[in-house]
């Protein structure tokens, strides 16, 4: 049985392990070329701020032109899109988090002050937020929220807004949902599957939302994060762990990730990689958000949603405190502290 102290360490985890993964990762997030990665960047190791040019972005190919007012949420950094080279977050510090995490901040929040998850003001924050020059310092905004205020813009309630999707950073907002329902595991998920479907619709976010619900609420309640991750690998009830994960584990992580699966963002390779390296360093938070982020792709994606699994599976004190002190913007502190 786990004890009170403990649970209380292991949400604490689960909440800085998001920002921590995320932060490491943001200055080599999107790094395809490992050699590149390493030449920039050395190992990484701890917070760094990032650097242009970055030789494996495609900012150069990416467009957003908002149909009105409504949808303006770049305000002022689409002049970067379009160009060769430009880091995805050029203008944050290190120790500073993405967008995606920023959004985190945003619910959490807002289950603070609601006593619970209400969509409609999450929603109505969410909205104002992207929306208000000077909230973020993100150059690259994420094709959901591009879909999003487009629809919004167009008149449709913000309810209706969501499209389909595929990209990792869609579930990182289920984990604020499982920490504030640990206690109430069916509204838990009930809350995240809402949340999910109000911007990541489609069969395969809803199986990674599984994944993450049916592996994290057990291992906040003391179960051991190797041993619910094996056992849904043995059982096969999830479409997307349909790897042998297991015998992958004596193989060089740059193999796994890389080669078996791509380290891009899409869920069908993302959630099983977490799944690989979650269960290769159950036992080592920081080891295993070190060899996360120096795998490059959408490290920060994963990143983030392994330090949740990592941070509950060993406490909040299994990261350095140089990585929670470093943070440029923590998590509320009532729910940290």
């Amino acid at each position: 049985m786990v004890t009170a102290a403990d649970r209380e360490s292991r949400i604490k985890g689960a909440i800085l392990g998001m920002y921590v993964g995320d932060a490491l990762a943001m200055p080599v997030h999107w790094y395809y070329d490992r050699q590149a990665l390493e030449r920039d960047y050395g190992q990484v190791r701890g917070y760094l701020a990032p650097k242009n040019p970055h030789p494996d972005s495609i900012l150069w190919r990416s467009t957003y032109t908002p149909i009105n007012t409504k949808a303006d949420i770049l305000h002022g950094q689409e002049r970067f899109w379009g160009r060769a080279g430009v880091h995805y977050h050029q203008f944050l510090e290190a120790g500073e988090n993405t967008l995606n995490l920023k959004l985190c901040t945003l619910l959490l929040n807002s289950l603070l002050e609601n006593n619970g998850y209400n969509a409609d003001a999450y929603l109505a924050d969410y909205i104002a937020f992207l929306t208000t020059a000077g909230s973020h310092r993100d150059t690259y905004v994420e094709e959901y929220h591009r879909h999003f205020f487009n629809n919004f813009s167009s008149g449709k309630p913000p309810r209706a807004c969501g499209v389909m999707e595929k990209h990792i950073s869609g579930i990182i907002g289920m984990v604020p949902l499982a920490v504030f329902y640990v206690d109430d595991p069916d509204l838990a998920r009930r809350a995240a599957f809402e949340h999910l479907g109000h911007t990541h619709l489609g069969e395969r976010m809803v199986a990674a939302c599984e994944f993450l619900m049916d592996v994290l609420l057990p291992v906040l309640s003391g179960e051991g994060l190797s041993d619910v991750i094996t056992d849904k690998v043995r059982r096969q009830d999830n479409p997307l762990l349909g790897h042998p994960l297991v015998r992958w584990l004596d193989d060089p992580d740059e193999i796994v990730v890389g080669r078996r699966l791509s380290s891009a963002c899409y869920v069908e390779d993302a959630l099983p990689a977490i799944a690989y390296l979650a269960l290769k360093y159950h036992d080592d938070a920081a080891r295993g958000l070190i060899a996360n982020t120096n795998l490059g792709g959408d490290n920060a994606g994963r990143g983030a949603v392994l330090g949740a699994l990592l941070g509950a599976a060993n406490g909040h004190g299994a990261f350095p405190e140089s990585w929670i002190k470093g943070l440029r913007h923590p998590p509320p502190e009532e729910l940290i502290r």
